[in-house]
């Protein structure tokens, strides 16, 4: 199976919006750039929530991006680098 890279920077709304469409399962980076106005409210496939200031990154490993939702203040973004390995 080849490994795949990605990069992808998600504008925030005021309502909930998933990082993908579809499934896609991949380690990365996570991050709300310095940049951001206001903080970014992630949830998951579960309903659970978690509040990110601007700045904050956190890396994870086989996450799932379709199971995961964000919104905040319109115009901020999130940004994705990583890939399927």
């Amino acid at each position: 199976m080849a490994n795949n890279s990605i990069t992808k920077s998600v504008t925030v709304t005021a309502d909930y919006a998933l990082l993908s469409a579809a499934s896609m399962v991949v380690s990365v980076e996570i991050s709300c750039p310095p940049s951001n106005v206001g903080n970014v409210t992630f949830r998951d496939g579960a309903g659970n929530e978690c509040e990110w200031v601007p700045g904050e990154w956190h890396e994870f490993r086989s996450i799932d991006l379709a199971e995961l939702q964000v919104k905040g203040t319109a115009g901020d973004k999130v940004t994705i680098v990583g890939g399927t390995w």
